[in-house]
């Protein structure tokens, strides 16, 4: 494990990273309202209440929210989790003009996937392997959590805007709009999308599988 810097802060409440991952596995046709509603709760609504708590009214006070690179990379089946976390980014930017003035940043951390209790779900579950395979490599390929929290931990340090994870993504989070058709053909081709809405619309998955309930941090 690599050896980290934690940035040293110094007065109360300078830091406020809400945290939670809460996601889904399913279709808009299949997915109920309250499992929606349950995951912009925890994911989008969870971060507007923390920062309202924490919010620094002294200069130079940063605040931190964790978002995703599915704010920028808009996967099908997961239309609740990809919008929460395209909130916490607009959030997030919303939020730092409205403070900066204090001297305040705000940050939203992008990583892409990691190992978490979220991704074991989705790697159990046949709609999700289907679309990502098992995160071993390409495109969608997971990196280790290491990895994420180092990056973290600098941005926190340079109390960066955007902190995203790995660095070789920051490029195509910023411009990802212009590509993000050439992203979608990569990412998902031919019949991927829809076989893994046929798997996920089967009556025989699980409570398990459909992740709804899922809480990775």
């Amino acid at each position: 494990m690599p050896r980290l810097r934690l940035p040293a802060f110094r007065g109360q409440r300078r830091r406020a990273p809400p945290a939670a991952r809460l996601s889904s596995m399913l279709p808009m046709e299949s997915l109920d309202p309250e499992g929606f509603e349950r995951v912009i709760d925890a994911n989008l609504n969870g971060v507007w209440r923390t920062f309202r708590a924490a919010l620094p009214r002294d200069s130079r006070g940063y605040l931190l929210a964790v978002s995703s690179m599915a704010a920028f990379v808009h996967s099908p089946l997961n239309g609740p989790y990809t919008a929460s976390k395209a909130g916490v980014w607009a959030l997030c930017d919303s939020t730092r003009l409205e403070v900066r003035h204090l001297g305040v940043d705000v940050g939203s951390a992008h990583p892409t996937f990691f190992k978490t209790p979220m991704m074991d779900a989705v790697h159990e579950d046949p709609a999700g392997r289907k679309l990502w395979g098992d995160n071993a490599s390409g495109l969608w390929a997971m990196i280790p959590i290491d990895d994420v929290v180092e990056a973290v931990v600098d941005g926190i340090e340079r109390r960066s805007a955007m902190i995203v994870a790995p660095k070789r993504n920051a490029l195509a989070a910023r411009i990802l709009g212009l590509i993000r058709p050439l992203v979608d053909r990569i990412g998902f081709p031919g019949d991927t999308v829809p076989e893994a809405i046929r798997l996920a619309s089967s009556p025989q998955r699980t409570e398990r599988e459909t992740g709804v309930d899922t809480l990775a941090r």
